[in-house]
């Protein structure tokens, strides 16, 4: 695999258009060879879990996503009967996604076969680079609406290579949309090997309140809200689920993490445009 933060990647990559590239289909072999670290860009479970070393970790951002709920799980947060749903990314040329990115060694042969694994084969997600934007230590509360509006500092100096992975819907688990409260009642009642999908929704909504407490994101935060009403009129307490599964997954131990941030309270709604999936 070349180096992720050269920009020369026509060699490497498959561009399909001028943000998002597709990794050829020997990235796991062609990393055996290379003589660079590279970065990872997680947005859901990888935030809090990523499941491999890695050198350092920053939050920062990618353009021209929103994240949303839509892709089905039948391994770690549901079963084949009873699909639980994580996130993914689709294409808004307005959108910015906030999340976390990992800095992998060079000399690391484990962790693209690990994450090829666990986001592709058991997941059913694709794996491509786009452009990642580490957090600017000067970024201000000046934020404005929702994560589709975010006011941004110009990081183009420091933008980054990073591998990241979405599904797109071709693949056999894709759900799709749904009206957000059925969203809600099926990640409440679904569970897989790795806990209850509930868990995995309110983590993600908790590294965002720690790490960007300025951001929005709209659809994150109307499930969560759902996810808790319907959990208070079942008389089921998320706070034994997640203090639970909290003991079995943590994640290794890393240096260079950044600090968390206060939290603060959201509410939202979900946007009325209709978002297009990314053209494959």
């Amino acid at each position: 695999m070349e180096n992720l933060d050269n920009s020369n990647t026509e060699e490497s990559f498959e561009m399909y258009d001028s943000n998002h590239d597709a990794i050829d289909n020997n990235l796991n072999e062609r990393s055996k060879s290379r003589k660079e670290p590279f970065w990872v860009f997680g947005y859901g479970s990888l935030c809090w879990n990523p499941g491999f070393d890695y050198q350092q970790s920053v939050t920062g951002y990618v353009k021209g996503f929103s994240r949303r709920f839509w892709q089905g799980n039948t391994t770690h947060r549901g079963t084949e009967s009873k699909p639980g749903r994580v996130a993914t990314l689709i294409e808004d040329k307005e959108g910015v996604t906030w999340g976390k990115a990992f800095l992998v060694g060079a000399d690391d042969h484990a962790a693209l076969p690990y994450l090829a694994n666990r986001e592709c084969q058991l997941g059913g997600y694709k794996t491509y680079t786009v452009h990642f934007h580490p957090r600017s230590s000067s970024l201000n509360n000046s934020f404005a609406g929702s994560s589709n509006s975010l006011i941004l500092p110009n990081s183009s100096i420091n933008q980054k290579h990073a591998v990241l992975y979405i599904a797109v819907p071709e693949n056999r688990h894709w759900l799709g949309s749904a009206p957000l409260p059925d969203i809600a009642r099926q990640i409440l009642e679904c569970r897989g090997s790795s806990g209850s999908n509930a868990e995995y929704l309110l983590r993600l909504a908790e590294f965002m309140r720690e790490e960007v407490p300025e951001a929005l994101d709209e659809h994150l935060f109307s499930l969560e809200r759902l996810v808790r009403k319907f959990a208070s009129e079942m008389k089921i307490c998320l706070q034994t689920i997640i203090g639970q599964e909290k003991q079995g997954q943590e994640a290794p131990q890393q240096e260079q993490d950044t600090k968390a941030a206060p939290s603060s309270q959201f509410a939202s709604r979900i946007p009325d445009k209709k978002l297009r999936c990314v053209n494959m």
